[in-house]
């Protein structure tokens, strides 16, 4: 039974404070729209209720936690698997492009999720009589400030409070579902409103408006792809347990409870709040500070996502270098980048800037999480159906179309703020193709040297040649083909020390695990080091090289010099230009590396 409770207990804080906090704003936001009457309330609060189920418990928690790699979750995670399954060219280039998007898209909702979360916390404040009238640039100046300390302590400071948010959460989702409890107990009859068909004729009667609903009721599952792109670090049983024994009966009795207030508050402003106060107007001061704190929470882990997303695509060579560096020997996932921390903070201080209340913010919110929910569908519709599970194929087409139909509602927030995160996701996205096509090119030119060429050469220059005592190590992908800057060290500028090294720097498809070491002596005087290590590994090149006995004195590495009259590679070029260098983000020994140019024309 103590296992069960801290099984419950341990996710809490990392993987559902995004979700646990949609009810501050979901229904309020619905109903401030549409002003619905009792018998359409009864439809919304249905299509939230069944929303949780199809996308959350049936898609993330049942569907997608079937596929891992070590036990690790995640979109990109589940594209990897889909590529190392198929082998049609067209097929592997549709879900390459699913996962770019996929990528792209979460970063934008990375942006809009804390703005949304803490500004609609704080609007809280305007429920206490003596607030009533506060002006909201007030609220928006104490968001910022929450959001400035948050931003702040990245770089040193967030794991520390770590320990905290799961209680703070679990008080949290506590809170939810006795308040939800109560009011439910004073309409009982709300409790139909579980029945699909409620859902169903609310759809069918309602035509346009219940299209429009659609697209604000996905609100209350954003947060939901965290119960699968977290499990490697908290296991998808511990998830499933915490999801199905607390939070989703937290999540529907308190959107239960919303929906009786509605009934019987048509007029109502902010329901989460006024509910909570006509309950416990002793307490609403202490649970409107344990509101700011929950949603700090999910802003931190949305934060979070977004330096291991970053990361990953980095790592995986589809997006340019961005340097890291690990917080936490005990927290896995603590990693930090000062580009990304800075560039989410400016972007997520403009939304608030620009939208001002979360109501408008929620007119932006819920496209791009739709759309990478449809990705994740799609992903899972082509694996089940790749290895003929037919059942588990059918359920992902069916959830697949679910999430179509919150994508194609989302279409109706464009032009009132959806544009932010798709104009993001282009951005993301033209860098990505920009970058991986420019590679691609810069290596077709480069024309490596065929290994047996090199020997020839190697052996004559070795027997011949003055050389310099000590080892150097010369970087290259692949021994059988010599990197055209080790022609032009050891050949045109005859650099040849006593010792020559190969090394080699092999990124396998498993996220985890570093082997290396001497692979064979290449030549007289020439040997192979290889370093193979997972995408999710930090490597440090100097320590594996101390650890290995090489005493080196110099690291050669090519550096490529763009040429070209293009505009799309000229941009190309300045991004390669910009990106941290090859010693920085593997870190070398800065003293001892040297950069040697090959101008490539492109």
């Amino acid at each position: 039974m103590k296992k069960f409770f801290s099984d419950i207990f341990r996710p809490l804080g990392i993987v559902f404070g995004d979700i646990g906090t949609s009810p501050i704003y979901t229904l309020t936001i619905i109903a401030l729209m549409t002003k619905p009457k009792q018998d359409d309330i009864y439809g919304i609060v249905s299509l939230i209720f069944w929303t949780l189920v199809i996308i959350v418990s049936l898609q993330y928690a049942f569907l997608a936690m079937r596929f891992s790699i070590r036990g690790e979750g995640g979109q990109i995670i589940l594209g990897e698997i889909a590529l190392k399954n198929i082998k049609n060219l067209r097929i592997v280039s549709f879900i390459s492009l699913l996962i770019y998007f996929g990528i792209s898209f979460l970063a934008g909702d990375g942006i809009i999720t804390p703005a949304i979360s803490v500004l609609s916390a704080v609007e809280g404040i305007k429920v206490i009589s003596y607030f009533q009238n506060l002006d909201q640039n007030f609220i928006i100046a104490i968001t910022i400030t929450i959001f400035i300390f948050l931003f702040y302590i990245q770089k040193g400071g967030a794991d520390k409070i770590y320990p905290a948010f799961s209680p703070i959460v679990l008080v949290w989702f506590l809170a939810l579902f006795i308040v939800g409890l109560l009011e439910t107990i004073r309409m009982p009859s709300i409790l139909i409103a579980l029945n699909p068909i409620f859902a169903i004729e609310f759809i069918i009667k309602n035509g346009m408006l219940s299209f429009i609903v659609l697209s604000e009721v996905i609100l209350a599952a954003t947060g939901g792809e965290a119960l699968y792109s977290d499990i490697g670090h908290i296991g998808k049983e511990r998830i499933q347990k915490s999801w199905f024994f607390l939070v989703f009966p937290s999540l529907v009795f308190n959107y239960l409870g919303q929906g009786v207030y509605l009934i019987k508050n048509p007029n109502s402003q902010n329901i989460f709040f006024e509910m909570f106060n006509e309950h416990f107007p002793y307490l609403y001061v202490p649970f409107l500070i344990l509101t700011i704190l929950a949603t700090i929470i999910a802003s931190q882990s949305i934060i979070t996502a977004v330096f291991s997303l970053f990361f990953q695509a980095s790592n995986l060579g589809f997006f340019p270098r961005i340097k890291f560096k690990h917080l936490s020997k005990e927290l896995y996932g603590q990693i930090y980048s000062s580009f990304v921390n800075y560039t989410l903070f400016i972007c997520v201080v403009l939304v608030v800037l620009i939208f001002k209340k979360s109501e408008n913010l929620g007119h932006a919110y819920g496209f791009s999480v739709a759309l990478t929910m449809l990705i994740t569908g799609i992903l899972l519709s082509i694996l089940n159906f790749y290895r003929k599970e037919w059942i588990l194929f059918f359920l992902s087409v069916f959830v697949s179309i679910c999430d179509l139909m919150f994508v194609l509602s989302g279409t109706l927030k464009i032009p009132s703020g959806a544009y932010i995160p798709i104009v993001i996701a282009i951005f993301l996205i033209f860098i990505i193709i920009n970058y991986t096509k420019g590679q691609r090119k810069v290596y077709e030119k480069l024309q490596p040297i065929d290994f047996k060429e090199f020997e020839i050469m190697f052996n004559n220059a070795y027997e011949n040649a003055n050389k310099i005592r000590g080892t150097a190590v010369f970087l290259v992908r692949d021994y059988q083909k010599v990197p055209p800057y080790v022609i032009n060290v050891m050949f045109n500028q005859a650099i040849i020390y006593e010792r020559n090294v190969f090394l080699s720097l092999v990124k396998k498809d498993e996220p985890f695990g570093i082997k290396f070491g001497f692979e064979k002596e290449l030549l007289y005087g020439l040997d192979l080091f290889k370093i193979e290590f997972g995408y999710l590994e930090f490597v440090n090149v100097e320590e594996i090289l101390k650890e290995s006995g090489i005493d080196e004195k110099v690291i050669f590495y090519g550096i490529e010099e763009i040429i070209t009259d293009k505009w799309f590679y000229k941009i190309y070029a300045f991004i390669k230009k910009i990106s941290p260098r090859f010693d920085e983000f593997y870190n070398f020994p800065s003293h001892k590396i040297h950069g040697v140019i090959s101008r490539v024309i492109i």
